[in-house]
C-alpha cells in the first residue's frame, strides 16, 4: 500500500514570496474527491486543519494519517492551489474495493452457515487486509475448538471489477487430532485420577464415536479449569491456582497432550461461621439449616448448599428477593478461615398477577390449573417450582418458562408463564421386533391435548407374533371442571403362553385425584371376559382346570406419591405407589392382588443419573377359587428382569413350561448417561434382581442379570434397546437376550 503526500512546488514559491507579509496563508476551501461509499462528513470529521485557519503542515500530515486509520482507503494524497486570496486543499482519496462475494471452499466437516457465524465480514464490507486476516484467525480458532488443529485457511482476493472483489477462504481441514494424554503438574494432595474424573476433557477411546469425547474444545477446556478449582475448594484449598492449560500438538502422531499446571497451597479450616442481617428469623431457626461446622475443612459446595437452604427457607416463606452474600476471610498464617453469611432479607411479597402467554392451542385454564399457588397468596418458591414441573409434565409444550417478577413498590410478585405449544397429535405406523412379542406391527392415533382442552384420546392396534391388542382410551384430567381425573377404555387382547392361549375383551373406567402437591389417589373398575383355550395336552393341571370362559369384575384403589422432575426423562425425585385389586363384583372370578412400588432417581456423576426400583406383588384366590392363571406374575423380559425370557424367572411345571407365580419381588438398578444429548439419546448400565414365587420357588431361586442399553426419546415415543446377561442360568436358558420395546421407561 503506497502513501503519497504531494505538495505543489508553487506553494513553496508562494510561501517564499509572501514570507514578508504573511507567514502562514489561510486555508479558504477544502475539497474531498474520490469518495464513492464513504460519507464526506465522515472524512471531514477526521480533519484538524480547518477552513479560515492558517495552513499548518503538521496538521495536514496528521490528517493524512487519521484518514488512513479509518481503514477505508488504499491511497491518500493532498493537492493545494491558490483560491480566492488563500489556499484550497484538495484531498484525493482512493477507496479500498468492496467485497461483493464471500465463499468457503474445502470445508466438509463444518458448514458454511457455522463458519459465517464466526466471521464479522459481510458482503458490502470494505476489503481491509487487516480485517480479512483477523477473520482468518477467527476461523482458524473455530477449527481448533472443534479439534481440527491441523486445519489450514488461506484468504484469496480476486478482483471482479475496478472496485469490487470476491473473497474466498480456501480451507484444508485435515483430520481431527485426538487427545491422547492428559497431564497434571503440581497436584500432590489430590490424585490425577480424581482430577480426570472431575473434568469433561478426556482422552479418545472407542466410545468417542458415540459421545464425541476425545477431541479438544476450547469452551470445555475453560470450564475444566474452574472444575479443578472447585474440587480443590471443596477440600479447603483456598489458594489453589490453575494456569491456562497448555495444548501440545504432535503433528507427526496427530495427537494432542493437554497439560494442566497448578499450585495447591494449604487447606484451610473453618474457625467460625456466623449469620448476620437476619431479622425475621432467629439463629435457632436458621443455624440448623447449615450443615458445615467450625473445625471442618472449608468446602465450597457444602457452603453453597447451606446458603441455598437458608435462601430457600426465606423464599418459601414470602421473601422473594432474599439473598445471601458470603464473606470468606482467610488467615494465611494459621491456614484458617472465618465465614460470615450476610442475609439481605428484603420484604414480604404476595403473588400478584399470573400471566400466561405463548399458548396458541392450549387453553389458559389447562395451564392455570397446574399452578399450585394463587393470586394473593404469600410468595412461595417451592410452589412455583412445582408449578413449572406440573406444566412441563403435561408434555404439551416445547418449553416452559416460569419467571417471578417482584414489584417492590406494591409488595407483589407477578408470575410470567411463557410456553410454546408443540405437536400433540400423532399417527404412528410401524413395525419391529419385541423380545417378548417377537415380530410386531403397530398402528396408533393419539391426541394428548384434544382441542386444547388437556383431554387425551388414543386409538391403537398392535399385532405381534405372540400377542395382539386393540384399544381405545379416553382421559379427562379435570372431569366436570373439578380436580378429579376420569379415564375409560375398551379393549381386546390376545396372547399365546407356553401351554395355552388367552383372549380377553374388557372395559375399564375410573377416577383419580391429586392432593397435597405430590400425592394422587385412584379408584378403577374393570369388567373383563376371558377365554382360556388351545390348552396343551402336557399343560399343568393348574392350567387345564381353568380352560374355558370366565369373567372378572374387579375394583382397584391406589395411592401414589410422585416427586419426579420429569415423567418421561427424570433425573431426580421418586415415585412410590401401592394398589389393591379385589375381584368378585359382577364376575365369576374371585381373587385378591396387591402391589407396592418404590422408584427413585438421584443425580450421580456429572450428567449421569442413578435409578433404583423395587417392586413387590402378591396374589391369591378367594372363596375356594384359584388365582386365574393369567393373573399370576410372569417375570422375565424388558419390563421385569432383562436378559431372562418371559416367565423363566419363576415357577415351572414338570415339562419346564413357565406357570407364573403368586408373588414377585423385583429390583432394577440403572446408571443412565448421555450419549447424544441434543438427540435425546442416552445409554444405560443396569443390574436386575428378582423372581416370581410360589411354594416351589423362593428367594433362593432369584435371578441376577446385568447389561447395557440405549434409549431414545423419539417423536414416536420412548424406544429401548438393551442387552441383558443372565448371571444365574439354569437348565437350557440362554446366556443373554437382546430386549427391545417402544413405550414408557421405568
Amino acid at each position: 500500500m503506497n502513501k503519497k503526500f504531494i505538495f505543489v512546488i508553487v506553494l513553496f514559491l508562494l510561501v517564499t514570496a509572501v514570507a514578508g507579509y504573511c507567514t502562514e496563508p489561510l486555508v479558504v476551501s477544502i475539497d474531498i474527491t474520490g469518495l464513492r461509499r464513504i460519507e464526506d462528513g465522515a472524512v471531514r470529521s477526521k480533519l484538524s486543519q480547518k477552513i479560515n485557519q492558517p495552513f499548518e503542515r503538521e496538521k495536514v500530515s496528521e490528517d493524512i494519517q487519521a484518514i488512513y486509520r479509518m481503514g477505508f482507503f488504499d491511497d491518500v494524497a493532498v493537492d493545494m492551489k491558490f483560491y480566492e486570496g488563500g489556499l484550497k486543499l484538495i484531498y484525493k482519496l482512493k477507496e479500498k474495493p468492496t467485497i461483493v462475494k464471500i465463499v468457503f471452499a474445502g470445508n466438509d466437516e463444518l458448514t458454511d452457515d457455522k463458519l459465517r457465524e464466526k466471521t464479522t465480514l459481510k458482503v458490502g464490507t470494505i476489503a481491509d487486509n487487516s480485517l480479512i486476516e483477523d477473520n482468518t484467525q477467527k476461523l482458524k480458532a473455530y477449527y481448533n475448538e472443534e479439534g481440527y488443529y491441523l486445519a489450514q485457511i488461506v484468504p484469496i482476493i480476486k478482483y471482479s471489477g475496478e472496485n469490487e472483489v470476491s473473497l474466498t477462504f480456501k480451507i484444508t481441514e485435515n483430520m481431527k487430532i485426538k487427545i491422547r494424554k492428559l497431564e497434571f503438574i503440581g497436584n500432590k494432595e489430590i490424585s490425577t485420577r480424581k482430577l480426570k474424573k472431575v473434568i469433561d476433557t478426556g482422552t479418545w477411546d472407542i466410545f468417542s464415536f458415540f459421545t464425541g469425547s476425545g477431541y479438544l474444545k476450547k469452551d470445555v477446556l475453560s470450564n475444566d479449569v474452574q472444575r479443578i478449582k472447585d474440587l480443590y475448594l471443596d477440600y479447603g484449598y483456598l489458594d489453589i491456582r490453575v494456569n491456562d492449560p497448555k495444548v501440545v500438538v504432535d503433528e507427526k502422531k496427530r495427537a494432542i497432550t493437554v497439560v494442566f499446571e497448578l499450585s495447591e497451597g494449604q487447606p484451610f479450616k473453618i474457625t467460625s461461621l456466623t449469620l448476620t442481617g437476619n431479622k425475621a428469623y432467629q439463629q435457632d431457626i436458621l443455624m440448623p439449616l447449615i450443615k458445615i461446622k467450625p473445625g471442618e475443612f472449608f468446602s465450597k459446595s457444602k457452603l453453597t448448599k447451606d446458603m441455598n437452604a437458608v435462601s430457600d427457607y426465606y423464599t418459601e416463606h414470602g421473601y422473594a428477593s432474599a439473598g445471601i452474600t458470603p464473606q470468606v476471610m482467610p488467615n494465611e498464617t494459621e491456614h484458617t478461615v472465618n465465614v460470615a453469611l450476610n442475609i439481605e432479607e428484603g420484604k414480604l411479597y404476595h403473588i400478584g398477577r399470573i400471566d400466561i402467554s405463548g399458548n396458541t392451542k392450549t387453553r389458559d385454564k389447562v395451564i392455570r390449573r397446574e399452578v399450585t399457588i394463587n393470586e394473593g397468596d404469600l410468595y412461595d418458591s417451592a410452589k412455583l417450582k412445582r408449578s413449572q414441573q406440573n406444566i412441563n409434565n403435561l408434555d404439551f409444550f416445547e418449553k416452559v418458562d416460569l419467571t417471578p417478577k417482584p414489584e417492590p413498590d406494591n409488595d407483589t410478585a407477578n408470575v410470567d408463564i411463557k410456553v410454546k405449544d408443540k405437536m400433540t397429535g400423532f399417527i404412528n405406523l410401524g413395525g419391529g421386533y419385541s423380545s417378548i412379542d417377537h415380530l410386531i406391527a403397530m398402528v396408533q392415533v393419539t391426541q394428548t391435548n384434544l382441542f386444547g382442552t388437556g383431554n387425551s384420546l388414543k386409538v391403537s392396534t398392535q399385532i405381534g407374533g405372540l400377542s395382539s391388542l386393540y384399544e381405545i382410551t379416553y382421559k379427562n384430567p379435570w372431569f366436570l371442571e373439578k380436580p378429579i381425573s376420569f379415564m375409560s377404555s375398551i379393549y381386546r387382547t390376545d396372547r399365546v403362553y407356553s401351554t395355552f392361549e388367552r383372549n380377553a375383551t374388557g372395559l375399564t373406567f375410573g377416577f383419580g385425584k391429586r392432593f397435597a402437591d405430590y400425592y394422587s389417589a385412584g379408584l378403577f373398575y374393570k369388567l373383563e371376559k376371558v377365554n382360556v383355550y388351545n390348552v396343551s395336552d402336557t399343560a399343568s393341571p393348574l392350567v387345564i382346570d381353568q380352560e374355558g370362559y370366565s369373567t372378572t369384575g374387579s375394583l382397584t384403589p391406589s395411592i401414589a406419591r410422585d416427586t419426579r422432575d420429569n415423567y418421561i426423562d427424570p433425573t431426580t425425585g421418586s415415585l412410590n405407589s401401592v394398589y389393591v385389586t379385589g375381584a368378585g363384583l359382577l364376575g365369576s372370578n374371585r381373587f385378591l392382588k396387591a402391589g407396592i412400588e418404590s422408584l427413585w432417581f438421584f443425580p450421580f456423576i456429572g450428567q449421569t443419573t442413578f435409578s433404583t426400583r423395587l417392586r413387590y406383588g402378591y396374589g391369591t384366590g378367594m372363596f375356594g377359587m384359584p388365582l386365574p392363571i393369567y393373573e399370576r406374575f410372569f417375570v422375565g423380559g424388558i419390563s421385569t428382569i432383562r436378559g431372562v425370557a418371559f416367565g423363566d424367572a419363576g415357577p415351572k411345571d414338570a415339562n419346564n413350561q413357565y406357570l407364573g407365580g403368586t408373588s414377585q419381588i423385583l429390583n432394577n438398578n440403572e446408571i443412565i448417561f448421555p450419549i447424544l444429548p441434543e438427540l435425546k439419546i442416552k445409554g444405560v448400565y443396569f443390574v436386575d434382581i428378582g423372581t416370581a414365587m410360589d411354594s416351589s420357588v423362593t428367594m433362593r431361586d432369584v435371578k441376577y442379570t446385568t447389561g447395557l442399553g440405549v434409549r431414545w426419546i423419539s417423536p414416536f415415543g420412548p424406544i429401548r434397546v438393551e442387552y441383558g446377561y443372565n448371571l444365574r442360568r439354569t437348565g437350557d436358558e440362554a446366556p443373554g437376550r437382546v430386549e427391545f420395546s417402544v413405550g414408557s421407561f421405568f
